[in-house]
């Protein structure tokens, strides 16, 4: 059961209010935590058809604000017409919304640590949206940055209820690999990042902990993808884009490594950066010193948006 809060475009004050367009903070009680999360609603909502959602995972140590804000995806929710949802991980001071991660098998503590179990309050969260609103079964996606990157890798092998899913500067970091079935996969990552190193790095220091997490090889978790969807394992390796030369983007390249489609139509996309940082690429935020260079060489969220929308569930 939800508790809903007020929020200053809605005011829902009972579990039995639908959703309408709009953004509202929800909480609810799981595995004996108070559990909270965004929800922003798009203008379509309206239209009398079911929506797709998609869930935004926040990176270690940030939390559902700071991912919305960062990300800018409620305004590619409202163009394309999907909901989008921003949960909160846990940690030391859940209520102060600071350091808090996700547990998305080998990363991060301290929900690692706890054993959280952020895959059940995803499906949780899927399940209540689905009595407050239309809510199309076979297009439920998932993203995230870094951590939430990996939660979301964590998601397409854990849930069958995820269609695709498309991770941000986050590897496929799990414990156990088992997809029950072929999931479409996107990855963002630079070989410059700093914080998820693209290959063995020596590590980075988690929020509120003195440990430091050493993270797979990016492209072992692309290979991984690669041969539980079946499908070819030559990529065909498109155009490298070049950032311009006294641009924002000088000195930064892009290239989209495509395996597939493999079986039931599933594909691995690898968009490959240098010269960037642990970023997400289109954001209308800069954070240079702490994640490192920005990049507009593409937007993320049109770009995974487009791909999610070319593969629903079967």
């Amino acid at each position: 059961m939800s508790r809903f809060s007020r929020n200053p475009v809605t005011e829902a004050t009972a579990i039995s209010v639908p959703l309408r367009p709009g953004d509202y903070e929800l909480s609810l009680p799981v595995d004996n935590r108070t559990r909270t999360f965004l929800v922003h609603v798009p203008p379509q909502a309206l239209e009398d058809f079911p929506l797709p959602v998609v869930v935004n995972f926040h990176g270690g140590g940030s939390n559902a604000t700071q991912q919305r804000q960062y990300s800018g995806m409620d305004a590619t929710a409202d163009r394309y017409g999907f909901i989008v949802v921003y949960p909160n991980g846990t940690g030391v001071i859940p209520e102060q919304r600071r350091l808090l991660t996700f547990n998305a098998g080998g990363c991060c503590p301290p929900a690692t640590r706890n054993n959280v179990d952020d895959v059940g309050f995803t499906e949780t969260i899927l399940s209540v949206l689905g009595e407050k609103i239309g809510v199309d079964a076979r297009r439920l996606y998932a993203t995230g940055m870094s951590n939430g990157g990996m939660m979301a890798h964590r998601m397409a092998v854990d849930s069958p209820r995820i269609a695709a899913v498309a991770s941000v500067a986050g590897q496929l970091n799990v414990t156990s690999f088992r997809p029950s079935r072929p999931v479409s996969v996107m990855e963002f990552h630079s070989v410059d990042d700093r914080r998820a190193f693209f290959d063995y790095g020596r590590g980075v220091q988690s929020p509120g902990s003195r440990l430091r997490n050493r993270f797979p090889p990016v492209q072992t978790g692309i290979d991984q993808w690669v041969a539980h969807n079946e499908c070819p394992h030559t990529p065909v390796v498109g155009e490298t884009v070049t950032g311009a030369p006294g641009s924002f983007n000088e000195g930064q390249t892009v290239t989209k490594i495509s395996y597939g489609p493999g079986r039931d139509g599933a594909e691995v996309m690898l968009y490959k950066f240098t010269g960037v940082g642990h970023v997400w690429p289109g954001s209308p935020t800069s954070l240079p010193r702490l994640l490192g260079r920005a990049t507009t060489l593409v937007d993320a969220n049109e770009t995974m948006w487009l791909f999610f929308a070319a593969h629903p569930l079967p």
